[in-house]
């Protein structure tokens, strides 16, 4: 028997697949984690094929040397998915295959974890004879009374009854009447001890229709669906009753969440109504936590995974339902190589494996919006909040006013006249603004210095004291630090100044306004620490706060039924950004957080604060009128040549010597013209590129350039992209190229 093994070396010259005896005694099956001889050096490689015969030299093949596990590490129906992937991203495919599994599990470095187990080995009713003839002390009388049920039970266990058992266990094993053994435990992120089996609610008719749809274009062979539900219209109890069918029907579930932050919250839900059928993968996740969890789905012990954007991969065996809630978050996009878009993995799977993925959004994306309008999504309505609950009322502050009234502050008298009442009441606010720190920047008021970071070219943000942090000044590029000036670096006059606010400055000023209110901040300062979004969200859900202030990471998904009250302190940071999207993700931001407020059986109100109250997207995420918004949206990207209809492509060039990058952008610029004037018909589906500097022209000291390209949809444009995608893999030293179609961030 021969086997054909990817070896773990990602190299464009190694981009297939070796051949290796198999031996005679060993067991061996497709997707399984194999060491074998690599030249000099015993590496790691996953079987991807296996066959009776070989052409090769018998003295030319080497023996594989063992098998990691016993049982498969990549099913076989993950090996086509990476093979897909390796074809559209033109890499090798052992990259793709190490997105099937845990890092940790790659490097080796995972240790079982184990916990001492007792179990009867005499008959229960022969305990009694045993006790009569021996006397034994009545420490070991309590355990077998509770050994007694012949079930295993863990020292820790017994220990809760019996202190230091583990001595008198070991003697009861000795003599016979017991065995004492180590049993594989598993590392459980998410353990609630007062967690209880919620019954299910009753549906509303749009949650029926919506079920029905499903079942009956599912059965018609239609496999993609998109949900359009307003905030709080029930949308997650739509996927759980999804997920009970599709178990039911013994198949798996994979359920995508575009924040950590929203995790523990799916989670819980899920528990609550599959208790340990339920499984979490994501990043905050330690070395332990994340292989036992991907073990535990492996085994099938677990048919139910939640995760953020990786969890795509997961090894769920009869797969039978993908969800992507939020679907409209750029966060689903990796842009680490090899790139991938977790909602066209999802695609991918669905089509491989069989089932359905169904995206889920209140403010879909307009490139989904438009595919479920063309007929490419089946698109599912759900215009109306549970228990026919009114969407919060909105208003709209325009903040040059403010001004002119001479309030400087970053509330208006409207936003904390409402946050007072409502706070009176008892009831709970959210504020929501999308920059973090305390100061946006730093500026000599003598003569115009602004303090930049040392390595990027980008101002440093001022961060206050607090949550373990020091007073300083940060760059949210590369995570920098520096000290504050007591003078001007530049010109050193004493008279520095603080610009702008962030989520430290809203806490602050709030305080002012109202001291005894207790505030919790979350954004990526106070979220650091491996349990903190689920700490901080815990800590408001219960009323320990009264506040919560946060950036884009509690707009979405958070259900607090006591928030009556959103404020949005600056609508307009999102949509002055220089990206064609910003209207978009404007509007979505709005709209989502703005759906925090009312979910429960109060009224809920909104209070957006903006320079711009005019602007076409403040007046329809106002009214939350998505329709509105995205014909609108539509007409301009057509006009202007943007996706969906035509595609961005960029090629970034990152490196130490300005000159070396500049000089390889303008020849790889040359080499696009060279190409594009020997295929004219690759030419013809190009409308513009050109070459520039990067919006922000240096992170962590290396200097940026950029080839833009902008080019229509179609069957004519992909040998053209692959082209450029080769042309990105051209080896420079100290200089790194990306290739990137449709980049999440254009700066």
């Amino acid at each position: 028997m021969f086997a054909e093994v990817v070896v773990d070396i990602v190299h464009s010259k190694l981009s297939r697949s070796f051949t290796y005896a198999v031996p005679e005694d060993m067991h061996l099956a497709i997707g399984m984690r194999v060491s074998v001889p690599f030249n000099r050096n015993q590496l790691y490689g996953i079987v991807v094929g296996l066959s009776e015969s070989c052409d090769l030299e018998a003295s030319k093949i080497k023996s594989i040397h063992r098998v990691l596990e016993d049982y498969p590490a990549i099913l076989p129906q993950l090996i086509v998915l990476a093979r897909q992937m390796a074809d559209e991203a033109h890499c090798p495919i052992a990259e793709t295959l190490r997105l099937m599994l845990p890092p940790e599990m790659r490097r080796a470095k995972i240790q079982i974890k184990q916990e001492n187990v007792a179990k009867l080995q005499i008959a229960p009713e022969d305990i009694a004879a045993w006790l009569a003839k021996y006397g034994v002390s009545r420490k070991k009388g309590i355990l077998l009374n509770l050994l007694s049920d012949a079930e295993e039970h863990a020292v820790s266990e017994l220990s809760d009854y019996v202190n230091s058992p583990l001595e008198s266990l070991k003697q009861m094993d000795r003599d016979g009447v017991i065995t004492l053994y180590k049993r594989e435990v598993f590392r459980l992120p998410y353990e609630d001890a007062d967690l209880e089996i919620v019954p299910d609610p009753p549906l509303m008719e749009q949650q029926k229709q919506a079920l029905q749809i499903i079942e009956e274009d599912s059965k018609a062979g239609s496999k993609a669906f998109l949900i359009h539900g307003v905030t709080g219209s029930g949308k997650t109890e739509v996927y759980i009753r999804l997920v009970k069918k599709a178990l039911k029907e013994g198949k798996g579930v994979i359920i995508l969440v575009p924040e950590i932050s929203l995790t523990p919250q799916m989670v819980r839900w899920f528990r609550e109504r599959f208790a340990g059928n339920a499984a979490v993968l994501h990043s905050r996740l330690n070395a332990g936590e994340k292989y036992d969890e991907w073990r535990r789905i492996r085994l099938s012990q677990a048919r139910v995974v939640i995760g953020a954007r990786s969890a795509i991969f997961a090894p769920v065996e009869n797969l039978g339902l993908i969800v992507v809630d939020e679907e409209h978050e750029t966060t689903y996009q990796s842009d680490r190589h090899p790139q991938y878009d977790a909602r066209h993995i999802a695609k991918l799977r669905v089509k491989n494996e069989g089932g359905i993925y169904v995206l889920s959004s209140a403010t879909p994306s307009i490139k989904s919006f438009a595919m479920a309008l063309h007929g490419n999504l089946t698109l599912i309505e759900m215009p109306k909040r549970v228990m026919d609950r009114p969407l919060p009322s909105v208003s709209v502050v325009d903040m040059r006013k403010e001004l002119q009234s001479g309030n400087r502050s970053m509330f208006s008298s409207l936003l904390l006249a409402k946050m007072r009442m409502h706070l009176e009441n008892k009831n709970q606010v959210i504020l929501f603004l999308n920059r973090r720190g305390h100061s946006t920047f730093i500026s000599c008021r003598n003569c115009g210095y602004v303090m930049q970071c040392d390595n990027c070219d980008i101002s440093m943000t001022y961060h206050m004291a607090g949550y373990g942090e020091k007073e300083s000044l940060k760059c949210h590029v590369c995570g920098n630090t520096k000290a504050i000036p007591l003078a001007c670096p530049s010109c050193s006059s004493r008279y520095i100044r603080y610009f702008g606010g962030g989520t430290q400055k809203v806490q602050e000023e709030l305080l002012k306004f109202f001291p005894d209110v207790k505030i919790v901040r979350m954004d990526l300062d106070t979220t650091s620490s491996k349990n903190a979004h689920a700490e901080i969200l815990e800590s408001f859900r219960n009323g320990n706060a009264q506040v919560l202030i946060g950036t884009q990471m509690i707009t979405k998904g958070l259900d607090f039924p006591n928030v009556t009250l959103v404020g949005v302190i600056a609508a307009d940071i999102t949509l002055n950004l220089p990206d064609y999207r910003a209207p978009e993700r404007t509007f979505q931001l709005i709209t989502q957080v703005a759906g925090r407020a009312g979910r429960a059986s109060q009224a809920g109100e909104v209070i957006i604060q903006t320079y711009k109250p005019e602007h076409n997207v403040i007046v329809d995420a106002s009214k939350q009128d998505f329709r509105a918004f995205f014909t609108k949206e539509l007409e301009r990207r057509k006009k202007s040549f943007y996706p969906p209809y035509t595609q961005i492509v960029r090629l970034l060039l990152e490196g130490k010597d300005k000159q070396s990058v500049y000089n390889i952008c303008s020849a790889m610029r040359a080499q696009i013209r060279e190409h594009l004037a020997k295929y004219p018909t690759e030419k013809k589906r190009l409308i513009n590129f050109h070459m520039d500097e990067a919006p922000v022209k240096r992170i962590n000291n290396k200097h940026r350039y950029q080839i833009l390209l902008k080019m229509f949809v179609h069957s004519d444009a992909e040998p053209f992209k692959a082209f450029l995608e080769q042309l990105s893999r051209t080896g420079y030293e100290d200089i790194h190229i990306l290739y990137e179609v449709d980049p999440n961030n254009m700066m």
